[in-house]
């Protein structure tokens, strides 16, 4: 399937979402542990923040523990059965506001205004011209040391140049024609700073680093660097970790607690 705007539309209007996505944090043993084994400690020097985007939250797994660490969050997804999710979840939470895209833009966000935008598993299921666009908008609406944390495709790595094919199964549905060079070309393009990239083989007994997590920010920005790239092959092995240690430590190892909560 391919990776377009029209697909990703479809796909996750279509998606049951009766876990709320909590389905994709079983590996690290639950949302709370994989926000903390995961996510907070990429973010954790960029948080609190003053205005958060979250691009494509889906039904808020991550925007529940973005919201206490910011003074204004917009969730932006093309989804509208996630827009309205979000809002219903959140509707106490005066601070935060979800809208409905195009899947490419961020109209609803005024020039300059974001301190942090984040979006994981979400944009890997993307092409090439839609990260180029979201690159491109964020040159526009990020602040002046506003960052930029977002998940990517590395499929476009492993293209053979001349049948365009790749040399194993496109698994997860990751886009196609999207790597970790494109992404900072395109930061150099919109005039912005690749300044990270994290390569990951995401799944077990696989030597293809199919994903990406890449930073950037903008030129002048006190978290402006020469772009450094990593490969992690130990990511599964890191989720067994947190996994087993969700269930020594976790709620669900102590009985009791639920009787006395």
């Amino acid at each position: 399937m391919v990776a377009n705007v029209n697909s990703n539309e479809r796909v996750w209007s279509e998606y049951d979402w009766s876990k709320r996505g909590n389905e994709w944090s079983q590996a690290w043993g639950g949302p709370d542990y994989h926000w903390s084994g995961l996510l907070y400690p990429r973010l954790r020097e960029f948080l609190p923040a003053g205005t958060i985007v979250e691009i494509a939250p889906g039904y808020g797994r991550w925007t529940h523990y973005l919201l206490p660490l910011c003074d204004r969050l917009i969730g932006v997804d093309l989804a509208a059965n996630c827009v309205e999710a979000c809002q219903e979840r959140f509707a106490d939470v005066a601070h935060a506001t979800f809208h409905k895209n195009d899947g490419l833009t961020l109209e609803m966000v005024g020039d300059g205004e974001v301190d942090l935008a984040v979006s994981l598993e979400s944009l890997v299921h993307s092409d090439g011209y839609i990260m180029e666009s979201y690159v491109r908008e964020l040159a526009r609406t990020l602040s002046a040391d506003g960052v930029a944390f977002l998940h990517h495709s590395n499929l476009e790595q492993y293209l053979d140049p001349d049948t365009g094919e790749l040399p194993f199964e496109n698994k997860a549905w990751r886009g196609k024609n999207m790597s970790a060079r494109l992404f900072d070309e395109y930061c150099r393009e919109a005039g912005l700073l690749c300044i990270g990239q994290e390569l990951l083989r995401w799944r077990e007994n696989e030597d293809w680093f199919t994903d990406c997590f890449s930073m950037l920010a903008r030129p002048g920005s006190r978290f402006a660097r020469e772009n450094q790239v990593i490969e992690n092959r130990d990511y599964p092995a890191q989720a067994d970790a947190m996994a087993t240690v969700a269930r020594f430590y976790g709620a669900g190892a102590f009985p009791g607690t639920a009787l006395s909560a």
